[in-house]
């Protein structure tokens, strides 16, 4: 009973997220939705600046702590509605923020387990703890992993709370930047072309965001072999 206890909020947080997917929230945020209507949210955003900001923060932060499915989406959004910098800014804040609900509500059900883990749990986290610097920033930085599910496997390994903090705040917030000029990027070639096709991927607007996606999911890999080749000792010499 007291482990359940201890998972209740982290089962609560998932199911929302559930529940949120399957309303089909995410279809506002849709690049073509928002094409439709973007003259109109262009001029309400700038008859209500600090509302739309905090909707943008509020929609961004539910999305993290609930480990929302397709919430790039509303980062794209930011993007296409308020412009590289201050869309980069906005979802960033509310990721900070989502994450760390995520985080602190999966750390409380996992502190609930009293028996030690198997041998093999235990090797992971010690391995992790060996180099979790390295091992925390690529897995914020590879956007292979969907951001909810490597902030409970974070949970799970004990990341400390401040490496946490730490690395979200650094991975996220280029991760965003990156996610949020793809928006911006799509919004501008939507407004050239009127529609999605696929002469979308060859918009420099485009290309360069998804190049700098891709560049950062190598960056840790590139990393880690340099430091593994430094690590090796020199050969022995007569």
């Amino acid at each position: 009973m007291k482990r359940l206890r201890s998972a209740l909020p982290l089962f609560l947080l998932i199911a929302a997220g559930v529940a949120l997917y399957a309303s089909g929230m995410l279809d506002r945020f849709h690049p073509t939705g928002l094409l439709d209507r973007q003259g109109d949210l262009h001029r309400q955003i700038a008859a209500h600046p600090v509302a739309a900001g905090l909707i943008q923060v509020a929609a961004m932060t539910v999305a993290a702590a609930t480990g929302l499915p397709g919430a790039v989406l509303i980062v794209l959004a930011g993007g296409m509605l308020f412009g590289v910098l201050q869309g980069t800014l906005l979802s960033t804040i509310g990721l900070i923020l989502g994450t760390s609900v995520l985080f602190l509500a999966s750390r409380h059900a996992f502190a609930g387990a009293d028996r030690p883990p198997p041998p093999l749990i235990a090797r992971i986290r010690t391995g992790y703890h060996a180099h979790p610097v390295s091992y925390t920033l690529f897995l914020r930085l590879v956007s292979f992993f969907p951001y909810g599910a490597v902030t409970v496997a974070l949970a799970w390994l004990r990341c400390p709370l401040g490496l946490f903090l730490a690395t979200s705040t650094v991975g996220g917030a280029v991760m965003t930047a990156v996610e949020t000029s793809l928006g911006a990027g799509i919004a501008a070639s939507l407004a050239r072309d009127g529609r999605l096709g696929l002469g979308l991927v060859a918009q420099r607007d485009v290309v360069l965001p998804m190049l700098g996606m891709a560049t950062l999911a190598l960056a840790p890999i590139l990393v880690d072999r340099i430091r593994t080749r430094n690590r090796r000792p020199a050969p022995a010499t007569d």
